[in-house]
């Protein structure tokens, strides 16, 4: 009897590829296009700058395979062993980078976490508190579409880590991704709030259109969350990036708000960070009492990961700020290429 032929199913509905920006980014696309594998020479991971445009797209794009896909892109190719045979070999070098950067880094929950509890007196390096006080209508545009690649899927990545927990950890979890989700409402998920920010914006909120405008920096932080969920030994560090960036939404959400008003962004631009900052308000206590509580009673040896996963955050949002800094204060965008004008 002849075995059955596997079927392929294609995505039609994911956002689109786009060009590499290196050889290891090219290599992933031109898999991706043709179904084949990867061709990249041996040592090109290794030399590979852990921080840089290529390696940092080319992990986004294997990322993505685990997400929604490519239009055209078989998705079949999300377990393909070639391309995780690459990804493998990337992923080993980002980590290494983030642990070289971060030697010295707290390794105890309550030396990563101390310093985000309470707000800073001076606010003069805070990006939102610029966004809050000088920032123009254009600033709050590029801040969008850099953040849409994370925001039009929040909450995935943290999603992954809820199997690999258990009993106060997972019910807490499981809680705050009820929220995260719109709380069985489809128009409150978080996802769907950040694509009408886009609107009111004047951005286009399709998932994934401001790829190719998205610098390494900010790859970076999106890939993160991807590094750490896809991981069943990294969940601790998973919980670690959650909890941050929980204790820190708040403050910046409501600096953000008032940015948005103050621009005239919108009434939804407004609205989103409004509503984060009551949520997160109460799931910063929720995440830290019970879903970091109930891991470490649970694994208290993977309290040195938790550490880890809020100071590599920290890490690459510090990262992402400066270059976004810089980037205004020069004159030019954060983006790759700037906006059309609205």
């Amino acid at each position: 009897m002849t075995p059955p032929v596997p079927s392929t199913t294609v995505t039609a509905a994911g956002p689109r590829l786009v060009e590499g920006r290196g050889e290891l980014s090219r290599a992933v696309v031109d898999a991706l296009r043709s179904g084949g594998p990867p061709v990249w020479a041996p040592g090109r991971v290794r030399d590979a700058d852990p921080w840089g445009e290529d390696l940092q797209l080319a992990l986004h794009l294997l990322y993505e395979l685990h997400y929604r896909g490519f239009d055209g892109v078989d998705d079949e190719r999300e377990w393909d062993p070639d391309l995780l045979r690459l990804r493998q070999a990337m992923e080993a070098r980002f980590l290494h980078a983030l642990r070289s950067e971060l030697s010295d880094a707290p390794r105890s929950v309550e030396e990563a976490f101390a310093p985000l509890l309470v707000e800073p007196v001076d606010l003069s390096g805070s990006l939102s508190r610029y966004l809050e006080t000088d920032g123009e209508l254009w600033q709050l545009r590029e801040y969008a579409a850099l953040r849409s690649l994370y925001h039009l899927k929040e909450a995935d990545p943290h999603a992954w880590v809820i199997p690999r927990l258990t009993g106060r950890a997972k019910a807490a979890m499981v809680a705050i991704e009820y929220d995260e989700f719109g709380a069985g409402r489809a128009d409150r998920v978080h996802a769907r709030l950040f694509a009408e920010l886009m609107t009111d914006l004047g951005l286009d909120p399709t998932y994934g259109r401001h790829l190719d405008q998205g610098p390494a920096p900010l790859l970076a932080t999106v890939n993160l969350m991807s590094l750490f969920g896809l991981h069943r030994a990294l969940r601790g560090a998973l919980v670690g990036h959650f909890a941050c960036v929980e204790v820190t939404s708040s403050p910046g959400s409501r600096r953000l708000a008032n940015a948005m008003r103050r621009c005239g962004a919108g009434p939804a631009a407004e609205h989103f960070y409004a509503e984060h900052v009551e949520a997160d308000a109460v799931h910063e206590q929720v995440v830290r009492h019970e879903v970091i509580g109930g891991l470490l009673a649970d694994e208290p040896e993977l309290e040195a990961d938790v550490a880890f996963g809020c100071a590599a955050t920290v890490l690459l949002e510090d990262r992402l700020a400066l270059h976004i800094r810089e980037a205004w204060e020069r004159g030019r965008s954060a983006l790759r290429r700037p906006l059309p004008e609205h």
